[in-house]
């Protein structure tokens, strides 16, 4: 299914349209749209209507407006990471490695998304821009940590917001804001700098269509030099076709870490979805206990323990102490975690990590898939809590199924269920082998096919309803 990406490109390559057109069409929509959702970090229209105005007409994105995260870099504009502790911070002179394939390839930057602090919570609210919305329900979260690009390409501003993953940062918001959103196997994508979470972190795309998703995966995808496991030299697989690719053997699990029962209508949406896609590919599903696969290791709690750590040395501990008081809460909570780590603790956390990735690549050797739900909640509020009686934030790890993926590199991939009581989306997410990345695309082109999801959130239009 054709989405607005890939028909916007190819209106302005046809002349039908100018990227000066599509710009301003993009403006419109952030100026009436962003007071009710705050996706919003940092305006720059005059830079892209100069931009749009010097436009070749030519790209595979060719003048298709993009929405970049403010944990990247943007020539010319500071990357402020949703801090107040960065509000003076320069301009940038020189572009991150997604922000410069995506212009190269034709995109014109329209401005900067909303994050939490630093991107380490699962909502988007922050003390620099405030709290993000969900143009599914103007209550509740996006979800986070690329919660305002999100909320942008699901209320139809842009075709394209850029997105981060270190725990769940794309598939959590692709979830709750109904989107196709896919985390790839690390190297996939070329990262550089050095991630603050070093191990755990890529970019990656999300999209309202499987097409566009291909699409941007062949442009964004490629090694970087100084990535310890990127895939420099090695020429990129074929996104973009269809090839009908099936798995060998199917697992599920409500969850991989043993916290509970998810939300009675949140494990029925999944359930029904496991046996769907089960029926459609005439096999059966291996059901796995939670808990059951790293025997008394947790994934998910070593995932705090190396994280917090790696991010504090990242940002320099003189520097969080200098500038705690200007912090999130959650933020404050985050580095005090870090502060208080124990070095063996910490080394311990980091080798079993390659228990926990042996024991993925066994299990899904040979092409096996393993489905569980993105998320294990039907949504939070937009401050990030769980019900009107708790106090702001989550309780992590409880609320999420999506650090394992990052913690052994996996890729995975969150598709849309039907909308909940909550009025926003289930979600399902795929995890394959070790850059399999064009399976995930297979499977996800199929389910598209038999279970087409609503593109944008009501009352909302398509970003390329213009063009009709």
């Amino acid at each position: 299914m054709s989405g607005p990406i890939s028909r916007v490109a190819s209106a302005v390559a046809a002349k039908q349209v100018t990227a000066t057109e599509v710009v301003s069409k993009a403006l419109e929509n952030i100026e009436s749209s962003n007071p009710s959702l705050n996706y919003m970090a940092q305006h720059c229209p005059e830079s892209a209507l100069k931009d749009a105005a010097n436009h070749s007409g030519f790209g595979p994105l060719a003048g298709v407006p993009v929405l970049v995260k403010d944990l990247e870099n943007v020539a010319g504009l500071p990357t402020r990471k949703g801090s107040l502790a960065l509000a003076d911070a320069l301009p940038e002179s020189f572009d991150g490695t997604v922000v410069s394939r995506l212009k190269a390839a034709g995109a014109i930057v329209v401005g900067k998304t909303t994050l939490p602090e630093f991107a380490i919570e699962g909502y988007t609210a922050n003390r620099a821009t405030g709290v993000t919305r969900n143009p599914w329900n103007l209550e509740l979260s996006p979800g986070g940590s690329s919660g305002g690009s999100a909320a942008a390409v699901s209320a139809g501003v842009v075709p394209i917001a850029t997105a981060t993953d270190g725990g769940g940062s794309i598939r959590i918001p692709a979830a709750f804001c109904g989107l196709v959103g896919l985390k790839p196997s690390n190297g996939v994508i070329g990262r550089w700098p050095t991630p603050d979470w070093i191990d755990f972190s890529t970019e990656g795309p999300f999209a309202t269509t499987v097409d566009d998703l291909r699409l941007l995966m062949s442009v964004i995808a490629g090694g970087t030099a100084g990535d310890s496991v990127g895939t420099v030299g090695i020429p990129a697989k074929d996104y973009l076709n269809f090839k009908n690719q099936i798995p060998t053997k199917i697992y599920a699990a409500t969850r991989t870490s043993d916290f509970g029962d998810l939300p009675p209508e949140l494990e029925q949406v999944f359930r029904d979805a496991v046996s769907e896609l089960s029926g459609q590919l005439n096999q059966q599903v291996t059901w796995i206990e939670p808990g059951s696969l790293f025997g008394a290791a947790d994934p998910d709690l070593d995932w705090f323990t190396t994280a917090t750590a790696e991010h504090l040395v990242s940002l320099g501990r003189d520097w969080v102490v200098e500038n705690f008081e200007l912090l999130h809460p959650s933020s404050q909570e985050f580095f005090t975690q870090g502060m208080n780590a124990d070095l063996d603790e910490y080394i311990e956390a980091r080798r079993r990590r390659f228990d926990y990735v042996r024991v993925m690549d066994e299990l899904l050797a040979g092409d096996a898939i393993l489905l569980t739900p993105t998320v294990a909640e039907i949504g939070w509020f937009a401050d990030g809590r769980l019900s009107a009686e708790t106090p702001a934030g989550l309780s992590p790890p409880e609320s999420y199924s999506t650090a394992l993926q990052n913690i052994t590199g996996h890729p995975a991939i969150s598709l849309p269920l039907p909308v909940m009581s909550s009025g926003l989306p289930g979600a399902i997410q795929i995890t394959s082998p070790r850059y399999r990345e064009d399976l995930l695309l297979d499977l996800a082109q199929n389910w598209e096919r038999t279970n087409p999801w609503q593109r944008n959130a009501t009352g909302y239009e398509a970003f390329d309803a213009f063009l009709e």
